[in-house]
């Protein structure tokens, strides 16, 4: 069943954002600030979010929320959340109770992927690899218009998987968060590529300074693009999607779409390539959007 009334919710760790959809227009959007490491202050934000947008429209909708971790499937508890104060706690079994309603959570690379895989970069594709590069390196699949969750609730984690083909060109080894050594999130997020060329300048900076043509720049952002057909190019002969989207702040760089897919050849276990990088459409809606899909099918 698909309702008309489609709300997404994107749970971040400064805003809390409600979108209304009605079968892909969008109808409002507002936000509030995240009561910070206040859970019971979090649900009560979300509710008044979710009632007044309804008691506007006049009407009740399906809702979907993005979440900064995932939701384990053995308890249903979050885990991996950024916004600590949601570990440990069941906020599905919660805001179900207090909306009354099915709610339907992901990751918000999950739902950024699917916003693209619906109605954006990636619509009509039967398979659609969503990625963020921004403070950290996130993914999501999209499967015949199906999010992939997975038995782990990891699908899409590429950011956690170690730079393929690395030499030392490459640089001294790093620990990422995580507790491994060099996960591509090391190489390819922002702060990451800032750390490893030295950290003075954001990875913003670097790229302004590559297109200007200063050298030492264009050398990193060359690196850079070489280390990103990497990690691709392992999704890449595992997933063979028709589509990759990219998103984050380090997806507004214009040259990495010119640079990278010549690059992708080169690791790629084929003769030729035919998946297309391309950036997302919606921006940085993209996860509220994705949310608000989400929800939409019960």
């Amino acid at each position: 069943m698909t309702n008309s009334l489609q709300l997404g919710i994107d749970l971040g760790g400064t805003k809390i954002e409600i979108i209304a959809l009605d079968n892909g227009h969008e109808l409002l959007r507002r936000r509030v600030a995240t009561p910070q490491g206040d859970y019971d202050g979090t649900l009560q934000a979300i509710c008044r979010l979710v009632g007044t947008t309804e008691q506007q429209l006049g009407t009740r909708g399906s809702l979907g929320i993005g979440i900064p971790g995932t939701r384990s499937p053995d308890t249903g508890l979050i885990k991996n959340a950024n916004s600590t104060c949601l570990i440990g706690r069941d906020l599905q079994a919660d805001l179900e109770r207090l909306l009354s309603r099915p709610v339907r959570l992901a990751n918000d690379a999950d739902c950024f992927t699917l916003s693209e895989a619906s109605d954006g970069a990636g619509a009509g594709a039967r398979s659609v690899f969503g990625v963020i590069l921004g403070t950290g390196v996130g993914g999501g699949l999209v499967l015949n218009g199906q999010l992939v969750g997975g038995p782990n609730g990891i699908a899409g984690e590429w950011g956690h998987n170690p730079l393929p083909w690395r030499s030392p060109e490459d640089g001294e080894a790093r620990r990422c968060y995580c507790g491994k050594q060099d996960c591509i999130e090391t190489f390819l997020s922002g702060p990451g590529w800032s750390a490893r060329q030295g950290g003075r300048r954001s990875a913003i900076e670097l790229s302004r300074a590559a297109a200007a043509g200063e050298e030492q720049a264009s050398e990193a952002f060359r690196q850079y693009c070489d280390q990103l057909a990497r990690g691709l190019a392992s999704v890449i002969n595992v997933v063979d999607p028709e589509v990759i989207v990219l998103g984050g702040g380090l997806s507004n760089i214009q040259a990495l779409y010119e640079a990278v897919p010549p690059l992708l050849l080169n690791y790629v276990f084929s003769d030729s390539l035919h998946t297309r990088l391309v950036r997302a459409m919606h921006g940085d809606s993209s996860g509220v959007r994705g949310a608000a899909w989400l929800g939409a099918t019960e």
